[in-house]
């Protein structure tokens, strides 16, 4: 298959990865404390993929403003705000694995299943 073939899946991965930037921020800080700007360059490191900082930033803020993440120490010099996950946010992280698995299980083990029964 050539690469033009392949745009769904590009499409899949942005809307999966980038577009759902919460889970990796929450997943990281449940590991420990880190400040915004050390949470993009993990995601890139760790996961593949770089979100825009604004994006990063953006997101985190909303992630305290609603109680899944709290600043927990703040520097003045340099200027940083270190961030932890809450008990709420690593429900939220519970909660959209849930999510996930129910959606893979829909879209694949249940159509192998059938599959089977029906001797496919």
């Amino acid at each position: 298959m050539d690469e033009e073939s392949f745009k769904p899946l590009d499409r899949l991965r942005k809307k999966l990865m980038v577009e759902n930037l919460y889970i990796w921020i929450l997943i990281l800080l449940k590991e420990k404390k880190k400040y915004a700007y050390e949470l993009r360059n993990d995601i890139k490191e760790r996961f593949g993929f770089a979100p825009a900082t604004v994006t990063s930033y953006a997101v985190l803020y909303k992630l305290n403003r609603e109680g899944f993440v709290e600043i927990v120490e703040q520097n003045p010099f340099p200027n940083r705000k270190y961030y932890t996950i809450t008990p709420k946010g690593e429900k939220l992280i519970e909660e959209t694995k849930k999510v996930f698995q129910d959606l893979y299980f829909e879209l694949f083990e249940e159509n192998i299943e059938k599959d089977i029964t029906k001797g496919n």
